[in-house]
């Protein structure tokens, strides 16, 4: 088995760490504009790795958000996460209110 480059593992922890927030921005104003309040429910399941890992690596996932967010800016960014994380997280949602 290779290991990657320590370099290499600190610049995605870096990126994730950036994405990390930025996914945290996206769902806070998606939460209050979609239920008109604040949830830390919902936010929580959003965010958590949980979550992220139904798309890969959740560092992974989250070091996409960094780069993207650095590379195109926010609008970018929210676009990104709003068709790549958002419908499987509307579906979960909706499993959930269904128990």
């Amino acid at each position: 088995m290779s290991r990657l480059p320590d370099d290499v593992v600190r610049r995605e922890r870096e990126l994730a760490w950036i994405g990390d927030a930025v996914l945290g921005l996206f769902a806070r104003q998606w939460i209050l504009k979609t239920y008109g309040r604040m949830d830390s429910d919902i936010f929580a399941g959003m965010t958590s790795n949980h979550f992220l890992s139904c798309f890969g690596n959740p560092t992974t996932v989250e070091a996409e958000i960094g780069t993207i967010y650095q590379t195109a800016g926010l609008e970018a960014a929210f676009t990104h996460m709003e068709r790549e994380l958002l419908p499987l997280f509307k579906k979960q949602q909706i499993n959930r209110n269904r128990r």
